[in-house]
């Protein structure tokens, strides 16, 4: 296998590991209602100033199906719905305080998930394989990190 096609597969590999592990752990805090789905939309959303519309570009899905993961996360109490400032027809989202806890298992759930790879990698290549996937990564962080 050439190293493009290794790189793709291993990085694949690794982001699934990470999806399910995370997903795991969300749900073994008492979020069992939510979906890797959710985390995703739960990232945009954390950073703010998110509409349906930028949902759905994030996800990179139609406003339709973001709309109608929107109305799923309103009704189980993650999501607000909040008036827009500049635009009376579109609503800003905003993380409940559920949706919140929710953020933050899923940022330790994170944490715990990648030590392995911190440990078996050790601390400076660790932090060198941050900085190179943060110069290839297109958009930068998703959200800003605290």
């Amino acid at each position: 296998m050439d190293d493009a096609l290794a790189f793709s597969a291993l990085v694949l590999a690794l982001s699934g590991q990470l999806v399910q592990k995370i997903h795991a752990r969300v749900s073994q805090e008492g979020f069992e209602d939510l979906r890797p789905a959710h985390g995703f939309a739960f990232a945009r959303i954390s950073f703010g100033d998110a509409t349906t519309a930028d949902l759905a570009e994030h996800l990179g899905v139609t406003k339709q199906a973001a709309a109608q993961l929107v109305e799923e996360l309103v009704r189980k109490g993650y999501v607000l719905r909040l008036p827009h400032p500049r635009d009376a027809r579109a609503r800003l989202l905003a993380l409940s305080e559920d949706g919140w806890a929710a953020t933050r298992a899923a940022d330790q759930a994170a944490r715990a998930a990648v030590a392995p790879w911190r440990e078996a990698l050790g601390e400076e290549r660790f932090k060198e394989l941050v900085a190179d996937l943060t110069r290839l990564a297109p958009q930068g962080p998703i959200r800003p990190a605290w």
